[in-house]
Order: C-alpha cells, then structure tokens, then sequence
C-alpha cells in the first residue's frame, strides 16, 4: 500500500514509523515543508532560556536517521500545493528549486500542522521581532537576547508558549511584559483561576497586562517599542505567541469539511473524502465530554491520534474516545494545569455545575519542599460526574490532572472517585491524597455539611453585609472578629446566632472545623470563604 503523508513533526512521522512498523512491505512518503522532519516545539521555550543547552537537542531526529529508523521516505523542503482526490494524487514543489512533482497515493494523511498568526500591525518585520515555532525562531531569540544587550521584551499573547517563554526570559534577566487582547490569561482555565496566575506572575516579576490590542510595533530599523490601545510599551525584544492558524490554505476547494481551516475529522481520523485522513494541529477532533468538535494543538494529542489513524488504515477499527483540552505549564513557582470542562462550559452544555477552590498540602507538611496545590473541582449536581479539575502549585499538579483526566474519561462519579488507593509516601503526598482531599471538600459542599462563598461568587460581593470572622492561624484581617479555632466551645460573645458570618482562615479548613462548630452551637447563617486569604483579598 502506498501512503503519502503531508507534514511531519509529530502526527505525521508517528504515523509513518507505525506505519512502517505495522507492515514494512508499505511504502510511505512523508512530504515535509520544512528541512526539520521531527523536532521538539513544546522545548523551544526552554532552549531560550538556557535550561536546554545545546540546539542539537531539540532535532529529536533527522530526515537521515528517521529513515533508517523506520524505513519510511522523508522528503523535505517540498511542500503540497494541491490534492486531488479523485485522480487521488499530490501536487508538490521544492520549495528551493521550485520544481514541481506529482505523488500518487493510496491513503493520504494530511498533517500540515499550522503556522503562527502574524498581527495585523505594522512593525512585526523588525529587527529583533521574533515568532516561536520552530528550532530556528528559538534559537534566534536566545541569540538575540545574550547578543545585543536585550534588558526589555514584550511577548505578545499570554498563552501557555507565551507565558513559557516570557518565564525563560526572565530566567536571563530580562524585564518582562506579556500583552493579550483576551479578558484573561491561561486560555482554558475559569477567570478567577486565571487572576491568581497573573497576580503570581507579577509578584514573580513577569508583568501580564490582558484586554488590550496591540496596534503597532515601532523602531528605526529594529524594535524599540510595542504600541497598544491602551499605552506604549518599551522592547528591545518582541515574541509574538499570539495563536496559530491551521497551513491547509491549499485545500480549498476540494470538497474537505472545515471549521475555520480545520479539517474536520471522525472518531477514526477520517476526512469526509474517501481515503484521507487528517492529524495535528491542522485537524478537529472531538470532545470527550461533549462529543462536539475540538482544536486540540498538542503534541500528545497528535501523537495520540496519529497512531490510532496509523492502525486504522492498516485495517484496524479503532476510535478516539477524544481529548479534555488538557495542558500543564510551568510558571515562575506556580506551575498550572487544567482538564476537562470550566464551570462555565459545564453551564453551557447543560450539566448543573458545582466547585470548590481548595488549598491542601503537596505533600506531607512536615516533609522538606512541602508546599500547597490550589485546586479547583468542578462536577454535575445532580448526577456527582466529576467535569474538570485545574491546579496551580509548585508541586507535581500534573499528577493531580491525571488522575481527574482518568476519572472524566471513565465517566466516573464523585462517589466512585473518593475512595481509591492512591499512592503515599510523605515525600510524594499526603495520607489522604490532595486529589481525594478536595473531592472530600467538595462532596461536603454538595451535602450541605460545608456552606461557602466561592472566590468567583466573593470577588462579585457575594459576601456583602456578613461579619467577617478571622480564623486565621494569625490575626490576619485588619477589622474582624479574631476567634480561635480551639477557644470556641460554645456561643461566643458579640456574635449574634442570627446574623450572617463569613468565616475565613488562611485556606479554608480551619473556617470548615469553625463553621462545624458554630453550627453545633445554634449559628445558622454561616459562610466559609473557599480558599482563605491564600487565594482572596479579604477586607472588612
């Protein structure tokens, strides 16, 4: 059989190596654009940060040794230009002689990935403007920035390469701006998950200004300045982060269903065209929850779906179950990571959400390194469907996300999620696991046992007109009542059992044990703030 794959990287060339794998009598053909045939992406940011040294180490292979690792043709420098699916054949040209070639093919897999968006302002050829895509733009900038004396960037664009690369810029000392048109950074978490990041990011030097356009890049030969609706920023270096767009330009009109240049594709990577699949950042897959179309630029979920499709046309009858828009980034002391639904996009596809902000302990709290995960839990009220997780910490949160992202994928409940044998160690967790800790926390909001204002519902004065209660470990809250934990072992004086109280502690457990207590005690209009004062402002 005889396939023909447009684009390499990560779909395409796990594709072809299974392929290849699979039966060696194919012949595959790997069309590659450009001269890097596999490459790590997801490592430029770190490249320029000097975490990864050498430039050699982010060619995961060449043309060369990826050919004689899997017997598959690799030719590069020539890129697609027209398909023609009935005749069933690829126009291509070199893109340095210009010659053009014809491929016939068999089964076609069309993974052209997809190219950064260049603004729509003036200024983004100057010196020292930069994109982040390939080897090249990341060794470009690191050049840059240990050459010519960079002490201020702007990265345009406060997604997860954004702010990756604006945190490795800062490694170099580097006076750091990130600007985004969006009403939030981190795209994929719910608002007040994403404030906190950007306030952690501002403490950590890394300024995040959102909701404002850039309008102009400015400098006499190379960049001095980038101009937004708003004011001027001062640049000695520009990175543009901001989206990519699907190459598939050349597909048009073919009769190839897309959304916004995306090839739509079915649970067994399938175009609607007889014998074409699609892979990569170019195509849609779909949702695991909602069933509904989703853009998922990953390279996991390229690799995932592209060894499906490899079995697929190799005659399996394999279906991609779909992706939970899963992602971790690591930040200056914060990392982040998110799956599954917002609590907003549960609300839309019509689940009845219910969260909790919770603050436990990384690890044991006596172990060396112990710090804090901030987790958000979100799931359906009425059936207990666990719906998405997101985590910030300076710990391991991606081992939080996995285990939600096994639970959502397996549509588990709240119920059959609490109790399961996770690992524990004190240098690795805690008895209880922080992951079962904050279902607990939520299953006691659920039954009523803990009854809170949530930072989302306090920052829109959910809480106006309640006392407010100070339990912290420290009086902490210039103006409130300071009440300890342990002191309260009946009606307290000065609090009246009628009047509405919002207890808040330096995370939340403590305003939980306090509110159990007052309960207990004939107190029936009690809040606890979820989070405490680690995750809110509080004021009286």
């Amino acid at each position: 059989m005889r396939i023909l794959i447009l684009g390499g990287v990560a779909a395409g060339t796990k594709i072809a190596a299974k392929l290849m794998r699979e039966d060696r009598g194919n012949e595959v053909i790997v069309l590659n654009k450009g001269k890097h045939i596999s490459y790590a992406g997801c490592g430029l940011p770190y490249y320029v940060g000097h975490v990864i040294e050498e430039k050699e180490q982010l060619i995961v292979n060449t043309p060369e040794k990826y050919e004689k690792l899997t017997g598959a043709t690799v030719l590069t420098e020539m890129e697609a230009v027209r398909v023609h699916p009935q005749e069933k054949k690829v126009e291509a040209v070199n893109v340095k002689t210009q010659e053009a070639q014809t491929f016939a093919y068999d089964r076609l897999v069309i993974s052209v990935g997809a190219d950064p968006v260049k603004p729509p302002v003036a200024g983004c050829d100057l010196k020292n403007v930069y994109f982040v895509r390939t080897p090249e733009d990341a060794i470009s900038i690191r050049a840059a920035a240990d050459l010519e004396a960079v002490k201020r960037a702007v990265v345009v664009g406060a997604g997860y390469i954004g702010l990756e690369i604006a945190e490795n810029l800062k490694l170099l000392g580097i006076e750091t701006h990130v600007l985004d048109m969006a009403p939030q950074a981190l795209p994929g978490f719910d608002p007040e998950m994403a404030a906190y990041a950007k306030e952690k990011l501002l403490e950590s030097g890394i300024s995040v200004v959102t909701g404002v356009a850039v309008t102009g890049i400015e400098g006499d030969g190379r960049v001095e300045r980038v101009v937004t609706d708003a004011q001027s920023y001062p640049a000695d270096l520009v990175v543009l982060s901001a989206g990519i767009r699907p190459n598939t330009a050349f597909l048009d009109g073919i009769g190839l269903e897309m959304v916004k240049g995306t090839i739509l594709t079915n649970a067994k990577g399938e175009t609607n065209l007889p014998d074409i699949y699609a892979a990569g950042d170019c195509a849609m897959v779909r949702h695991a929850v909602t069933g509904q179309p989703a853009w998922s630029p990953m390279g996991s979920t390229a690799n995932i779906n592209g060894r499906l499709i490899a079995g697929n046309i190799m005659g399996a009858d394999l279906a991609y179950r779909g992706v939970l828009g899963t992602a971790v980034c690591k930040l200056p002391g914060l990392n982040a990571a998110r799956t599954g639904l917002t609590e907003a996009q549960a609300a839309a596809e019509g689940f009845d959400p219910v969260s909790v902000v919770a603050v436990v302990d990384d690890k044991a709290h006596y172990y060396p390194g112990a710090s804090a995960f901030i987790i958000k839990m979100i799931a359906d009220q009425k059936s207990l469907r666990l719906l998405g997780v997101q985590a910030f910490g300076a710990g391991a949160v991606d081992k939080i996300i996995d285990i939600a992202v096994t639970g959502i994928m397996l549509t588990g409940t709240l119920l059959e999620l609490a109790d399961m044998d996770l690992a524990y160690a004190p240098p690795f967790s805690t008895a209880i696991h922080p992951f079962a800790q904050t279902l607990n926390i939520l299953m006691n909001k659920i039954t009523g046992r803990f009854e809170t204002v949530t930072p989302a519902e306090y920052a829109k004065g959910a809480a106006e007109g309640y006392r407010v209660v100070d339990v912290c470990m420290a009086p902490s809250i210039p103006g409130a009542l300071r009440l300890e934990l342990t002191d309260v072992n009946g009606p307290v004086d000065g609090l009246d059992p009628e009047e509405n109280i919002l207890i808040v502690c330096n995370r939340g457990k403590r305003a939980y044990l306090l509110q159990n207590r007052l309960k207990h005690y004939g107190y029936t209009h009690t809040k606890a703030l979820e989070g405490g004062i680690t995750f809110n402002h509080v004021t009286t």
